[in-house]
């Protein structure tokens, strides 16, 4: 943690309505998610085809999954009323934590491989290793993709339950290390090919993207509000409060509903066609994954608002545990 360690009671004065919203909302976001997968994976019709007559079956399990998630997360909230606000805020906080750490992970091993597959395949060095056949299989986005890529996304996630780093700083460094390499490649030896910027775009997308959730918890952002300093704990946590709902949850859902909204949708189609630039075999293959990050930074904040929700919550009811990190302001 950037800022500083602060012992926070689990119990606290019960805050229902405030706890039923936030867990509610990272209910919806689950099932949200689940039946993504059912209609682009599937082919089944999304729950918003009931209103046009097309349901089928597999539009009410997806109904039935968005019933059972929020059943839980209300059954959560009421088995547990005493539970403070920021021990919940904390929780969900560390999970986002672990899941940002494992994606920063996940694209560090798929940059490194994939960009050395890159430059195999321009050079020719499968063709002579492996033969044709098999040098023609690491030519294909939809055979790199399932095989190549997807292990070490799964490889991301479990390095990340054993290491206590977000890895911004290693990501950062490998950023500037590749475009040194591009410098020294280009000017002194005069190489270049186009992998070497997808590995800068695509390492950069995603330290940009998916450091967002950590830098809203450190108050990074920069506020545009002189009034903003001058206000009491209480005043801050109510605009604070106000501000993750109105501002930030809803921009978050309007992204996933823009770029989430069926095979054909500017995230979604990208992704399950594996789709890759123009520049074909001579570059990477990480477009879909880019497209991947914007949903990706969508979910990754939506959690993090949830639990700056639940802080600013009890803020504005002034419970003990406040965190004083300063705000960026301009």
């Amino acid at each position: 943690m950037a800022s500083q360690s602060i012992e926070i009671s689990r119990n606290g004065d019960p805050a229902i309505l405030a706890r039923l919203f936030g867990w509610g909302m990272l209910a919806v976001l689950f099932a949200f998610q689940i039946n993504n997968v059912l209609t682009v994976g599937f082919d089944i019709p999304p729950v918003g085809s009931i209103l046009s007559g097309e349901a089928t079956g597999g539009t009410w399990l997806e109904v039935a999954i968005y019933v059972a998630a929020f059943a839980v997360a209300v059954l959560y909230v009421l088995r547990t009323p005493t539970t403070a606000l920021r021990w919940d805020a904390r929780n969900i906080h560390k999970f986002n934590v672990y899941l940002i750490r494992a994606l920063f992970w996940s694209v560090l091993l798929v940059g490194i491989v994939d960009a050395s597959i890159a430059f195999m395949r321009v050079e020719g060095v499968f063709v002579a290793m492996l033969g044709e056949d098999t040098a023609r299989l690491f030519g294909k986005a939809r055979w790199v993709g399932p095989y190549v890529h997807m292990p070490l996304v799964v490889a991301g996630f479990v390095i990340a339950a054993f290491t206590r780093t977000l890895g911004f700083t290693w990501l950062a460094l490998m950023v500037v290390v590749a475009e040194l390499l591009i410098v020294i490649s280009r000017f002194v030896f005069s190489y270049e090919q186009a992998l070497m910027g997808d590995l800068v775009r695509y390492w950069y997308a995603a330290l940009f993207l998916f450091a967002s959730a950590y830098t809203l918890f450190e108050e990074g952002h920069v506020r545009v509000d002189v009034l903003y300093a001058g206000f009491g704990i209480t005043t801050r946590g109510f605009i604070n409060a106000f501000g993750a709902i109105v501002l930030g949850m809803t921009t978050c859902w309007v992204i996933m509903g823009v770029g989430l909204n069926g095979p054909r949708s500017i995230i979604n189609s990208p992704v399950a066609n594996f789709e890759i630039t123009q520049t074909g075999g001579v570059g990477m293959f990480i477009k879909y994954q880019m497209a991947a990050f914007l949903g990706l930074f969508a979910i990754t904040m939506l959690i993090q608002f949830v639990s700056y929700f639940f802080d600013a919550v009890a803020d504005k009811r002034d419970e003990p545990g406040h965190r004083n990190v300063a705000p960026a302001t301009h």
